[in-house]
C-alpha cells in the first residue's frame, strides 16, 4: 500500500488538534442523534406500528406493511443526497449538517405525537409514512456532510480513525434507541407500552436535537471546502459533473455499502427484534431481553467500527474491507441457527458475532468514500453513493426477510439472501484500487480524478 503525498494548504488548515477534537465530538454527537431518530422508528415498526397504525391488515400483513414503511424512507434518501450534495459542494459542509439535524428531529418528535389508526383511521398511517419520508430525506443528506467534516479535517495518516467518528454514531444511535426502548418497556410494560410508552423515545428527540445543534454550530467549516471557496472554484453543476464522469464509480461504491447495509438492517431495521419477540414465532422471547441483546450487540458494533477505522490506516481500506466481509459472511451463516436456539444467550451470541463483521465493513467507509471522489464534487459523490447503496441494501431488507420466511416457513432463505449481499459487497470492494492516503485538497484534483476502478484509466 502506498502512502501518497499529503495535502497542501488544506492539510495545514486541519492541523489544529483542538479543532480536530471539536470536529470529532460534533460528528459523533450529530450522527448519534440523527440515527437514534432513524432507528427508533425502525425498532417501533417491528414492535408496535403494525398493531397501532396498520391494524386492519391483520398481524402478518400489518407487520409487513410496518416494515415496508421503514423501507419507503430509503427511496427518498437520494432526494436528500441530491439536495445536500448540491448545497454542500456549493455552500459548505456545515450548513447542511445543521439543516439535516433539525429536519430529522422535527419529523421524529411529530411521530411521537401522532394519533393511531383507532383514533383517526387511515390518516394515521398516511401521516406516519409522510414523516418517515422526511426522515429519509434528512438521512440522505446527513451522512455525506458528517463524513467530509471528519475526513477533511483529519491528518492523512489517521484519516481512517477520524473518519470512523461519524460511523460510530450509527451503533451509538442503535445503542441509545434500543436502550431507551428497553427502559420504557420496563417503565410501561404491556398495554401501557402500546398506549404511551413507545411515544416517549420519539419525544426525547427534541432534547437530543438541541444538544446536537449546539455542538455542530461550534465547529469550523471543512478546510478543503474553505480552500475551494477562497479560489472561487466551487462547481456550478456538481451533480451533472458527477454522473457525466463518475457513474461507474458511484455504482461500485453503492454496492460496497449495500453489502454491509442489508445485513445491518436485520437489527437496525427492527427485523430481529420482531422475529425474536413474536409470541407466535419459533423463538418467543420477551420483548425486554430482545431489546437488551440488541443494545449489547450495538456496543460490540461500535467498538469494531472504531477499531476498523483505525486499522484501515495501517492495512489500507481495501484489505480491511475484504477481511470484514469474510467475517461478516461467517456471522450471517451463524445468525439464525443461534437466534433460533430460543435463549437469550444464543440470541446475544448471534448478534455479537454479526456485529463484529458489520463493524469491520463499516468503520473504513467514510475514509474510503472520501478518497474515491475529487474535491469539487466529493459531497455529491459520497452522499449519492451512500443513498443508492442504502436502497439496494437495507431499504427493504426487513420486508424481504419477512416475506421470505412467510413464503418458505424457514430462515434459510433469509440467510442465503444476506450471504448473497455480502458476497456482492466483497466483489465490489475487490474491483477498487486502494487509495489510502490520497491527498483530498483541490490542488490534487487531477490525481483524484483518475478512476480507482480496475480497468478504467480515467474518469
Amino acid at each position: 500500500m502506498s502512502r501518497l503525498a499529503p495535502d497542501g494548504p488544506a492539510a495545514a488548515g486541519a492541523s489544529d488538534p483542538r479543532e480536530r477534537r471539536r470536529v470529532v465530538l460534533a460528528t459523533i454527537v450529530g450522527t448519534t442523534v440523527e440515527w437514534y431518530d432513524f432507528f427508533i422508528y425502525a425498532s417501533a415498526a417491528g414492535l408496535v406500528f403494525g398493531q397501532l397504525f396498520f391494524e386492519p391488515a391483520g398481524s402478518s400483513l400489518g407487520t409487513l406493511l410496518a416494515f415496508g414503511s421503514v423501507g419507503v424512507s430509503f427511496l427518498f434518501r437520494p432526494l436528500g443526497a441530491f439536495v445536500a450534495g448540491h448545497l454542500g459542494d456549493k455552500y459548505g459542509r456545515r450548513v447542511v449538517l445543521v439543516l439535516t439535524l433539525v429536519l430529522m428531529g422535527v419529523a421524529t418528535a411529530l411521530i411521537g405525537l401522532l394519533p393511531t389508526y383507532a383514533q383517526i383511521g387511515v390518516a394515521a398511517p398516511v401521516l406516519l409514512v409522510l414523516l418517515r419520508i422526511l426522515q429519509g430525506i434528512s438521512a440522505g443528506g446527513e451522512w455525506g456532510g458528517a463524513v467530509l467534516m471528519a475526513c477533511e479535517h483529519a491528518p492523512v495518516a489517521r484519516r481512517g480513525l477520524f473518519g470512523a467518528s461519524p460511523q460510530v454514531g450509527v451503533p451509538l444511535g442503535l445503542l441509545l434507541a434500543s436502550g431507551v426502548l428497553g427502559i420504557m418497556n420496563a417503565v410501561a410494560p404491556g398495554d401501557a407500552f402500546l398506549t404511551w410508552g413507545w411515544r416517549v423515545p420519539f419525544l426525547l428527540s427534541v432534547v437530543l436535537i438541541g444538544i446536537g445543534y449546539w455542538v455542530r454550530r461550534s465547529v469550523e467549516e471543512s478546510p478543503v471546502y474553505v480552500e475551494i471557496a477562497q479560489r472561487a472554484e466551487t462547481t456550478r453543476q456538481p451533480l451533472l459533473q458527477l454522473f457525466r464522469k463518475h457513474t461507474p464509480l458511484v455504482i461500485v461504491a453503492a454496492l460496497v455499502f449495500a453489502g454491509n447495509n442489508a445485513v445491518g438492517y436485520m437489527t437496525t431495521g427492527g427485523y430481529i427484534q420482531r422475529y425474536a419477540s413474536d409470541p407466535a414465532g419459533p423463538v418467543g422471547l420477551d420483548r425486554g431481553p430482545v431489546l437488551w441483546a440488541v443494545t449489547a450487540s450495538a456496543v460490540v458494533w461500535l467498538v469494531s467500527t472504531w477499531f476498523a477505522g483505525a486499522v484501515s490506516d495501517r492495512l489500507g481500506r481495501r484489505t480491511t474491507y475484504a477481511i470484514g466481509f469474510v467475517v461478516q459472511l461467517a456471522g450471517v451463516l451463524a445468525l439464525f441457527p443461534l437466534v433460533n436456539g430460543g435463549t437469550f444467550g444464543s440470541l446475544l451470541l448471534g448478534l455479537i458475532f454479526l456485529s463484529v463483521g458489520l463493524g469491520l465493513t463499516y468503520g473504513p467507509q467514510a475514509a474510503l468514500y472520501a478518497e474515491l471522489f475529487p474535491a469539487s464534487i466529493r459531497f455529491s459523490g459520497v452522499s449519492i453513493s451512500y443513498a443508492i447503496g442504502s436502497i439496494l441494501g437495507g431499504a427493504f431488507a426487513p420486508a424481504i426477510a419477512t416475506a421470505l420466511v412467510q413464503a418458505t416457513g424457514t430462515t434459510a432463505a433469509v440467510t442465503m439472501y444476506l450471504a448473497g449481499m455480502t458476497v456482492i459487497g466483497l466483489a465490489a470492494t475487490l474491483v477498487l484500487r486502494d487509495r489510502t492516503g490520497i491527498p483530498l485538497g483541490p490542488d490534487h484534483e487531477e490525481l483524484q480524478a483518475a478512476s480507482p476502478i480496475y480497468g478504467l484509466a480515467r474518469a
